[in-house]
């Protein structure tokens, strides 16, 4: 690589260096934003899914089997033109005419938070299974209201059992967010397409983008560790 390459890709005037750092602080947030739209739906799927009501157990499981069996860039893709028709139709029948959508942004947190939802709910649902029944029973025993066992018990284990397998899932999430770029999201590679037609150095521009996705990961994958190690010295002790 020269010195002329590595200017297109540095932070001079010329340079596309500032641009992609701003790039990939916004697919971080996206990744971020999804995970926890997925933390939220994984946790009320884990709920229906391990009640004791039929009802509730068919609908957790048709979410999972839904959201897990259709391709990412599928779901992407129904939520871009879908959200977009339904929003234009209730806004015509509030009386406002014209086109309406949704932010990228929001359609593609929405979309990749269901199917990473779908995954976190098989994650919680299995750890809470794991769950030692003499402790539930015995905070019972002792007097723990509901909210209380769930915090001081329930939740803490489950999170614990649970963390190797979301680690795994927030690798997805954050490599999904490149599936954005089709929404017209200027993520990472989004970022680096434009670059990439603008300069012609697809090769430089594409292995910048893929070498700061694998940071992010590494990154964001020692911090993950870093939790995974403290919760099982709380339990230790």
């Amino acid at each position: 690589m020269n010195a002329s390459s590595l200017a297109l890709v540095g932070f001079e005037v010329d340079g596309w260096g500032r641009l992609l750092v701003m790039a990939a602080g916004l697919t971080l947030a996206a990744a971020l934003c999804s995970f926890a739209v997925g933390g939220m739906l994984g946790t009320a799927g884990a709920v229906l899914k391990l009640s004791p009501v039929a009802t509730l157990r068919w609908v957790g499981t048709f979410y999972t089997t839904v959201f897990r069996g259709i391709p990412e860039i599928l779901v992407v893709y129904l939520f871009y033109f879908g959200g977009s028709l339904a929003l234009t139709h209730l806004m015509h029948l509030a009386g406002f005419p014209g086109f309406f959508s949704l932010p990228s942004f929001v359609i593609g947190v929405l979309a990749i938070g269901l199917v990473s939802g779908a995954y976190q709910t098989e994650v919680y649902r299995s750890a809470y299974l794991r769950l030692d029944r003499g402790q539930v029973e015995a905070g019972l025993a002792c007097g723990m209201g509901r909210v209380v066992l769930l915090w001081r018990i329930v939740a803490p284990q489950t999170l614990r059992f649970a963390l190797p397998a979301l680690g795994n899932i927030w690798q997805s999430v954050l490599k999904e967010t490149a599936l954005l770029s089709i929404i017209g999201l200027v993520e990472l590679l989004r970022q680096s397409t434009i670059a990439a037609g603008a300069t012609r150095q697809p090769l430089l521009f594409y292995g910048a983008a893929a070498f700061v996705y694998l940071v992010m990961g590494q990154v964001t994958g020692i911090g993950i560790r870093s939790v995974e190690r403290h919760l099982s010295r709380c339990r230790g002790r």
